[in-house]
């Protein structure tokens, strides 16, 4: 019996600019589901989600302080330039520009929207592909992050009684998710991320677990440079299946980040569509309601190929290596000659690939030591 699932799509996702010179293209939601489309995944596979309500205050000041979402709104209501650091508004990471709070509200409802679906309507999956904003924090924008969809999200299932499983496998770690959850166990934050020794946000190690009720609840495994697709499945056999299984939550919730590429301009891990849909292949077998965001990626071609061959998985569809003419024909007027959807698996050069292979067993060594008892105790 295939399963129920919502993808949530706006063509108001696009309708903003965080500016020509910024790393992050709004572009990237529509060149994700035109490729969809060209595979038609749109017309008679799921449910496309263009119209949903937009969440309140209350829902927001669930994680976020009312100081920050004023300043927040203050600076959207206008295209004068503003600034304020304090709130990690108007630098060149987290631009101001006027609608920026109605779009990140968008796409932040969206989320909130998926969550619902899954928790009240019996869809098994549901799909927002502008979500994934996880380095925002409780008073600061920061990393393209004003607020913190996924969060807002998981409070409400927990308000519904759910436990949560949140696994993030973007480039970067899922820093303001992990804060918002550090001390709680209803929820286990699970982040595969580049190292955060010399990359942004800077943390995500292995010693950061929780503190109080939530001490091994918060996962991570750091990920050196070079990481290729059979390290990356590694991390998610031996650290991430098995805590989810043992944490057997109500609702999974990922964030689907496809900056891990190996032709990502801003990151240095060497990741395919090869071990991505593998490890989302495995959650769906899994048969865990499930609720997907975005996230990061800064090749809009990367990301389009993820999210059509992630959402090819959540509906059982096996898609064709080769992009769809209609699709080459679209970017190759845009200046792209990539003609397929699917890469080979890569393994990265052996000197790198060893020392990078040599952190992650000892990663997975603390964590079975740190985290793997505390989980097993409480299964």
């Amino acid at each position: 019996m295939p399963l129920k699932t919502a993808l949530i799509y706006s063509s108001r996702f696009g309708n903003f600019n965080l500016g020509a010179e910024h790393p992050f293209h709004v572009q990237r939601y529509q060149f994700a589901f035109e490729l969809m489309r060209a595979y038609g995944l749109i017309d008679h596979i799921g449910r496309l989600f263009q119209d949903y309500p937009l969440i309140d205050d209350q829902a927001l000041l669930g994680f976020h302080s009312s100081e920050y979402l004023q300043k927040l709104k203050e600076f959207s209501a206008t295209s004068e330039p503003r600034a304020d650091f304090r709130f990690g508004l108007g630098d060149v990471e987290n631009p101001v520009f006027e609608g920026l709070y109605d779009w990140a509200l968008l796409g932040t409802s969206g989320t909130v929207e998926a969550a619902r679906l899954v928790a009240e309507e019996g869809y098994d999956i549901a799909f927002n592909l502008a979500g994934g904003w996880h380095h925002a924090h409780r008073s600061k924008a920061s990393g393209f992050s004003y607020l913190n969809d996924s969060v807002i999200a998981i409070n409400s299932l927990l308000a519904r009684g759910k436990r949560v499983v949140y696994l993030d496998i973007d480039a970067h770690h899922g820093d303001g998710v992990q804060e918002a959850f550090f001390s709680d166990n209803r929820v286990l934050t699970i982040s595969l991320h580049e190292s955060g020794v010399y990359f942004f946000p800077g943390t995500g190690f292995e010693n950061e677990i929780g503190t109080g009720k939530g001490t091994g609840y918060a996962v991570n495994v750091p990920l050196l440079a070079h990481t290729d697709d059979a390290l990356f499945m590694k991390a998610f056999d031996e650290v991430a299946y098995p805590l989810i299984a043992a944490f057997d939550p109500d609702v999974i919730v990922t964030q689907l980040g496809a900056d891990t590429f190996r032709t990502d301009p801003l990151t240095n891990l060497e990741i395919t569509t090869h071990s991505y849909s593998y490890i989302l292949r495995k959650l769906k077998a899994l048969r865990i309601p499930w609720v997907a965001v975005g996230g990061g990626g800064y090749d809009n071609l990367n990301v389009a190929r993820a999210w059509a061959i992630a959402w090819g998985i959540m509906n059982s569809v096996e898609l064709s290596p080769r992009l769809p003419d209609s699709f080459v024909r679209l970017i190759s007027s845009l200046g792209y000659g990539n003609k397929m959807l699917l890469d080979a698996m890569h393994w990265a050069e052996e000197d790198v690939r060893i020392q990078a292979l040599d952190a992650l067993e000892r990663s997975i060594a603390q964590i079975r030591k740190s985290i793997f008892p505390v989980l097993l105790e409480a299964a």
